[in-house]
């Protein structure tokens, strides 16, 4: 359900399933430019050399994320991550990969922010990075790839949040989701603070943290660097309450597992089993083309591929595993196929079955196109 704009407060939480990846000419954009004016501070030392850089929206602002806490990020809040590499390392032309990450509880106010402000900064860099809206729990690959260890947890800069180093209170009740995505790094893990009620996966490991016990459970399939990660991270929480806290190991189907199920009121019988294996699906290709004034949407046939492609118009890739909507905008479209394309890529998405807004959308302007977005483009047999 979307949230009006009139009397909007800035802690009312935004429905990421609604958002509009561009926002021009809406309230958001003008209030956006009565707080921050037309040029933004921030950008003068963005991309100048290879790194990474993130920014936190906070009451309108874009303020720098320290250091320290890159690769934790809060649900309440909205971001934006700028990668800057070369592609060559022989040649002193940067590249780049921006990304907005809007987290499931941010408000109407910092997502629309963080939208604005990623756009702003594309245009300060001349249009050349490739543009990712990211969504907390569908985050892209290329994202995911900047932190060794990537951690959401619950709250945000409106509720007054606190870092996971600094010590919580003891009566606290938390579940974390630690997992390694299939195909990254060998010592990549995700760390996310979950809903106690919402369910066990199969294959990963959960930390249930009450405060003074912090009980690890290893479920069947899990593998050893999740097991790893999620006794690393334990201990972090624990070293933080100075000794008063335990820290208890069990492991699925193994004595002892009971009292981590019984404490989220799971029986053995309901722990899910083993997935049957999925078959990677088609992607299909949907071209964008102005005529006269009016917008044309039409798939194009498959298979399809590069020679798909035309530089005249826009064109919108629906992938899969994991499913991204990448929007590739040709360097001779028309000024209506540049501006509609983002657009009607979010369109498609809200008419797929479920409406899957929460699915990654990248903006590609021709000549940066991603390797990720070569191998979704290649001949579907």
């Amino acid at each position: 359900m979307s949230v009006p704009h009139d009397g909007l407060t800035h802690l009312e939480e935004h429905k990421i399933q609604g958002s509009n990846i561009e926002l021009f000419g809406t309230e958001i954009e003008k209030r956006v430019r009565e707080h921050a004016g037309d040029k933004e501070p921030a950008w003068a030392s963005a991309g100048l050399q290879p790194g990474l850089q993130i920014w936190r929206i906070e009451q309108f602002k874009v303020a720098p994320w320290p250091d320290k806490h890159k690769g934790t990020f809060y649900s309440g809040d909205s971001y934006i991550v700028l990668h800057t590499y070369k592609k060559d390392p022989n040649n002193e032309k940067l590249s780049y990969n921006l990304h907005f990450w809007l987290g499931e509880n941010t408000t109407q106010d910092e997502a629309g922010t963080a939208a604005y402000k990623t756009v702003e900064l594309d245009d300060h860099l001349n249009g050349e990075p490739v543009e990712y809206r990211e969504v907390q729990g569908y985050e892209s690959p290329e994202f995911l790839a900047y932190f060794p260890s990537f951690t959401t947890l619950k709250g945000g800069v409106a509720t007054g949040f606190h870092y996971v180093t600094d010590a919580p209170p003891l009566d606290v009740f938390k579940l974390y989701h630690v997992v390694s995505p299939q195909g990254s790094s060998p010592n990549r893990v995700i760390v996310r603070e979950v809903d106690p009620s919402a369910g066990l996966c199969y294959g990963d490991v959960y930390l249930l943290d009450k405060g003074t016990d912090i009980l690890q459970f290893n479920m069947q399939g899990s593998s050893g660097k999740e097991r790893f990660k999620a006794a690393d991270f334990a201990r972090t929480l624990s070293n933080a309450r100075a000794g008063s806290c335990s820290v208890t190991v069990s492991e699925q189907g193994a004595p002892g597992a009971g009292t981590f199920l019984a404490a989220l009121n799971i029986t053995p019988e309901q722990l899910p089993r083993a997935p049957p294996p999925s078959q990677a699906a088609a992607a299909h290709l949907y071209r964008l083309t102005e005529d006269s004034g009016t917008i044309h949407f039409a798939k194009v046939s498959e298979p399809i591929g590069k020679s798909s492609l035309d530089s005249n118009d826009a064109f919108i890739l629906h992938a899969f595993s994991p499913e991204t909507v990448f929007v590739w905008i040709g360097k001779d479209a028309t000024s209506a196929e540049r501006k509609t394309a983002l657009r009607y890529g979010q369109k498609f998405l809200g008419e797929q079955p479920g409406g899957r807004q929460t699915t990654s959308v990248v903006r590609i302007n021709e000549g940066n196109e991603t390797s990720t977005f070569w191998r979704a483009l290649e001949p579907q047999t």
